[in-house]
């Protein structure tokens, strides 16, 4: 079966090519509700199309959303922590988690999960100007944790855009690269390998950035409005998956100039064997 992660930026012509795509499931971040043409051909999961404590400024969430009839869903149903009963998802910022248990018509049931880094900035008291997402992301990991029940055995599959970055920080920072290292170390530690994308499954950054250190897998999934597809030159978007589960998932990011698609993040494609 084939899975796609990929943050729409709130736009409306990514529903129709996910209903043109021969995905089963997307794994959504910065959704907006579906316009009205394609909304009764697609089934999303629940919860209001906004962020919580940011509705003004954030009408999109993630969501996952079934695109196919090969598969069958069951909505795990987010919850802020304070409202959570049991059953439902507890998660720190409603809209930043999405997640369901799939089955597909051959095979075993899993859970998938589609995750966004929203950015954040300190406490005025620090008097700084910085913004981050791995506090966020952090969250998401305590979020995710609930649906680990054992050391080994569990089937999850977790991507989405972090607004991280893997490997280095930016401009060559050190301090960045620690503090980001420590997202992907505690995937780990929780069971849930990082499976990609990495080259060769997707089109590495040409020219190569400063920033980049040259022994660098990364494949670029995101460019700012002043580059384009062609001129991306950083990976935001990440996928991981339960150790057991892991061998059987292959990623690439569909990041070729003439197959970007209408987001500044391009398409992940995740198969499951």
């Amino acid at each position: 079966m084939k899975l796609i992660s990929w943050n729409i930026a709130h736009r409306a012509e990514p529903w129709s090519e996910l209903l043109d795509s021969d995905a089963d499931i997307a794994l959504l971040q910065e959704a907006s509700e579906p316009p009205a043409a394609v909304a009764g051909s697609l089934d999303a999961s629940p919860g209001p199309w906004f962020t919580a404590g940011t509705e003004a400024r954030r009408p999109w969430r993630a969501a996952v959303v079934r695109l196919s009839n090969r598969v069958e869903v069951e909505w795990l149903h987010p919850k802020s922590i304070e409202e959570a009963q049991p059953g439902d998802l507890s998660v720190s910022r409603v809209g930043t988690l999405a997640a369901a248990k799939v089955t597909p018509s051959a095979g075993e049931p899993f859970i998938v999960a589609s995750m966004y880094g929203l950015w954040e900035s300190p406490h005025r008291d620090a008097k700084s100007d910085w913004i981050y997402a791995d506090g966020s992301v952090h969250r998401l990991i305590s979020d995710l944790s609930a649906l680990v029940g054992r050391q080994a055995g569990h089937r999850i599959v977790a991507a989405g855009d972090l607004n991280i970055l893997y490997g280095y920080g930016e401009h060559g920072n050190a301090y960045w690269a620690s503090r980001y290292a420590t997202v992907f170390s505690r995937m780990s530690d929780l069971g849930l390998s990082f499976v990609g994308p990495q080259a060769p499954a997707g089109r590495q950054a040409d020219p190569w950035p400063n920033e980049l250190p040259t022994a660098s897998n990364n494949v670029p999934t995101y460019h700012t409005n002043r580059q384009t597809p062609a001129t991306a030159t950083r990976q935001l978007d990440f996928v991981f998956a339960s150790r057991g589960l892991a061998e059987q998932v292959r990623v690439r990011a569909l990041n070729a100039v003439d197959s970007w698609g209408p987001s500044d993040h391009c398409r992940v494609e995740i198969e499951i064997a």
